[in-house]
């Protein structure tokens, strides 16, 4: 193949694969809203099976399910001929997944599972198959075409059935008003778990080092508290303490471009009035997207009073391992 026929060979995949997927959009029906009850008001765990690649993707949405508030665990048709159907319990709800709807494995076990009386069901993409007959619910999934050129590897078909999966995953995270906390306490480890989870007042620098002057503090004076504290920045407070401004390398900086005098100016003259703060109580997620938004590099925090507690720095969230969304 030609570098040319290469590129067109994937192009041709990708959108035989966004064609499986747009289709769904018609047979998001009434079957669909049964499924989402269904598994909604299921008292016991969701349990997905499928055979080969319908195995893998049934293991991705029960993954999906999981980080999202819905219970789920896969069985492999197999296993559970042999054993494994133990794991199901009536008050469990079973999605088979089958592209044609006869897989043996799954038909085998069809009957054994209406036995147990757990709901049953179906994402095939065949209506009329034994599977699609014998489940309460069918959720279709019809693909007119694999990207395997000899019709055979599930492709398109395997793409298709992962986004239905994740449908039902998104519109059961909504029922549940599954928040971003609730996903962060899930999802503890890594860059995301930060993202989530941790608080300014986690991270913040506090006490000593922040830095902090009086708005009558000499500008001199002022200088000198944002070179030894080393963040680039001070917070300027009133006589009862609360914060009143702060003054930064770029304020100093544009000072000096109009004037080297400065032997008779206060704090006050120079700070920047108004600047951008945070609360302690918030994400440190939300800190940086302060910073990303009105493009700087701290924020002072404070607490209920107005008076400042602590500053967050962009190096500080960075060397967290957090970025922007």
């Amino acid at each position: 193949m030609t570098p040319e026929e290469i590129i067109a060979k994937g192009k041709e995949v990708i959108r035989i694969e966004a064609d499986a997927v747009s289709g769904l959009r018609q047979y998001i029906d009434d079957n669909f809203v049964k499924a989402i009850e269904a598994i909604f008001n299921c008292k016991g765990r969701v349990v997905l099976t499928g055979m080969g690649k319908s195995g893998l993707i049934a293991r991705k949405i029960v993954a999906t399910l999981n980080s999202t508030g819905t219970p789920a665990i896969y069985m492999h048709p197999t296993d559970a001929l042999h054993g494994d159907l133990g794991m199901v319990r009536s008050e469990d709800v079973v999605i088979v997944l089958s592209k044609s709807g006869s897989t043996e494995e799954i038909v085998s076990l069809l009957s054994l599972l209406k036995r147990l009386k757990a709901p049953l069901i179906g994402m095939v993409s065949n209506r009329e198959s034994k599977i699609a007959r014998e489940v309460d619910i069918v959720l279709y999934i019809p693909v007119k075409e694999e990207a395997c050129p000899h019709d055979l590897a599930p492709t398109a078909s395997t793409t298709a059935t992962l986004a239905m999966g994740d449908a039902l995953s998104v519109a059961l995270l909504e029922m549940r008003g599954f928040t971003a906390e609730d996903f962060a306490m899930l999802h503890p480890g890594g860059s995301l778990g930060k993202r989530l989870s941790l608080h300014v007042q986690e991270i913040m620098i506090k006490g000593e080092s922040v830095p902090v002057v009086s708005i009558d503090t000499s500008l001199k004076d002022a200088i000198m508290e944002i070179t030894s504290k080393r963040l680039g920045v001070t917070a300027v407070v009133d006589e009862s303490g609360k914060l009143a401004g702060i003054i930064t390398d770029g304020d100093l900086r544009r000072l000096l471009e109009k004037t080297l005098d400065i032997r008779n100016l206060k704090a006050a003259d120079i700070m920047t009035k108004k600047p951008k703060i945070i609360g302690t109580e918030l994400l440190a997620s939300r800190a940086l997207q302060m910073m990303e938004n009105f493009k700087i590099t701290s924020l002072i925090v404070v607490d209920a009073e107005s008076k400042p507690v602590g500053i967050v720095h962009l190096h500080d969230l960075v060397n967290l391992g957090l970025k922007i969304r």
